[in-house]
């Protein structure tokens, strides 16, 4: 009725804007109430900024292109353009920005042309472009990156991408400076080290670890001289560790010595009290029983047992370290073990290793009381004779053979002064390297691929793992470890991992895992 009289005044103006309004599409509403930022210029489908020290957060949401030029800011954060999803366009040019986060772009699902040129990039995180799935050009000139590991991630993004992407320069290392990070071709060598980690802890002594495989299982025999045991051990393929199996008792054992033939596994169990033993492995009872003694008159005080064949005869020798004692060598003849040679008397042996020197069957032994001596197999009386010896090594407590790419090394453990690494020249061994090893009871060789290791276990101070320089053609030191006196150090795989026994004479016996660390991440 007011209405009809005329005027209507203030009333009828606000409801003819809030009809007007309401005819008005909400994208039209957003851009008349949306200003350009101050140190930018839009139109209206892109924003160019000029020395801004942000992203511009309230833009309309169809905008195609974003050039953020000279600008002041730190970082490019995760989702730091996410609230612009319609972006086909993206160029950060000549900024201050060092570092590029990981899904700095995520949210631009229709981002072709990224443009990072001319800035100061320290960083770009491996997931920085995640996410990216239209990119088709990728323009990184006039950056210049660190091409070591850390770029290894940008390396193989490049090789995968299907982006045509510039040419990304490195500045160091001095070797990669000014080249292209694609000719880059070391990154798989130079971008992965190895670590040993406490995998697994054993609440008991041990004096010496023997492995073996029985129907596609790994056993391990652990020695423990002090619970008067032979534990043996089996890989838990769920649990993922070593778990018990079963266990020869004796008096005080030194050493377990596992031998596999045809379908049976037997157990040698030298003890230091009572005569040695062989246990052969019973499948109705589930558990190894004894298969025969060994002559107490010809092993008083064994050191070391060695297993080898020759000739597809199996024998095994043991070092005895008494006087009164013979090292002695058996053979497998069907029914048995039997004494097959005594090597010599009156040299207290400490090791004996068995290896093949120019395709001739060889036994080195050790003793503290000699240099170690080298015994030849003899095909016409098939035995063993004198041969020649190792000069100058007095005080050796063991000897073990290794090869690396095809050559033969000798690694010999002293107690007192520096222990050695020798090589085979054909004609004689030569020493390579010596070892500061005061207190070394073991210089035990291993490898796990192509990574060749020696561990140095010691009674006065941190065990010491030194890994071979294939450059160098020296060993190196890597890691140190804590075993308390340790006595023997071996390697078992199994399950595509790689696990590494620490024997202690004095406290718990240690399994590490072996692993394998990426640089690049």
């Amino acid at each position: 009725m007011a209405l009809r009289r005329g005027g209507g005044g203030p009333g009828l103006l606000l409801l003819l804007l809030l009809g007007t309004a309401c005819l008005i599409p909400p994208s039209a509403q957003v851009r008349r109430l949306v200003r350009c930022p101050a140190t930018c210029s839009c139109t209206k489908e892109s924003i160019i900024c000029v020395g801004s020290s942000w992203v511009p957060r309230i833009v309309p949401g169809d905008i195609s292109s974003l050039s953020l030029v000279n600008g002041t800011f730190s970082e490019i954060k995760d989702r730091m353009f996410s609230h612009l999803p319609s972006l086909q366009l993206l160029l950060l040019n000549s900024n201050s920005f060092t570092v590029i986060r990981d899904d700095a772009f995520a949210g631009l699902f229709h981002l072709e042309y990224l443009f990072i040129e001319g800035n100061k990039i320290e960083t770009i995180s491996r997931n920085a472009f995640r996410g990216l799935r239209d990119l088709t050009h990728l323009d990184l000139r006039g950056n210049k990156f660190e091409c070591d590991c850390k770029a290894k991630w940008l390396y193989l993004w490049l090789k995968m991408t299907n982006s045509t992407v510039s040419d990304v320069l490195c500045i160091g290392p001095p070797e990669y400076q000014e080249k292209k990070l694609n000719d880059v071709t070391s990154f798989d060598y130079e971008c992965t080290t190895t670590d040993f980690v406490v995998h697994q802890t054993l609440p008991y002594q041990s004096v010496s670890v023997d492995t073996f495989n029985s129907k596609n299982d790994v056993y391990v025999a652990i020695a423990q001289p002090s619970m008067e045991n032979c534990m043996v051990l089996e890989w838990d393929h769920i649990e993922m560790n070593f778990r018990s199996y079963d266990n020869i008792t004796g008096q005080s054992i030194v050493g377990c010595k596992a031998i596999l033939i045809e379908d049976q596994v037997f157990v040698v169990v030298a003890q230091l009290f009572g005569g040695s033993h062989i246990y052969r492995y019973d499948e109705s009872w589930t558990k190894f029983v004894k298969f025969q003694d060994i002559e107490v008159s010809r092993i008083s005080k064994p050191n070391d047992i060695e297993l080898f064949q020759i000739e597809d005869e199996t024998f095994f020798v043991i070092a005895d370290s008494s006087k009164a004692g013979l090292s002695t060598v058996y053979k497998w003849n069907s029914k048995g073990f039997y004494s097959y040679q005594s090597l010599h008397e009156w040299f207290r042996d400490t090791d004996a290793e068995f290896v093949d020197i120019d395709g001739k069957s060889h036994l080195i032994l050790s003793s503290r009381s000699q240099v170690p001596i080298i015994l030849q197999w003899n095909k016409s009386s098939k035995k063993f004779v004198p041969h020649s010896d190792i000069p100058n090594m007095e005080d050796v407590l063991a000897v073990k053979s290794f090869r690396m790419q095809n050559a033969l090394y000798l690694s010999l453990t002293r107690f007192i002064g520096d222990s050695r690494v020798m090589r085979w020249n054909s004609k004689q061994f030569v020493e390579i390297q010596a070892l500061p090893s005061r207190g070394a009871m073991t210089l035990q060789p291993f490898s796990f691929k192509e990574n060749h290791y020696l561990a140095l276990g010691s009674d006065y101070t941190f065990s010491q793992i030194y890994q071979w320089d294939k450059e160098k053609q020296l060993f190196k030191k890597f890691k140190e470890i804590y075993v308390q006196a340790p006595r023997s150090f071996t390697a078992v795989s199994t399950d595509r991992r790689d696990f590494f026994f620490a024997s202690s004479f004095k406290g718990k016996t240690k399994i590490f895992e072996h692993i394998v660390v990426d640089l690049s991440l």
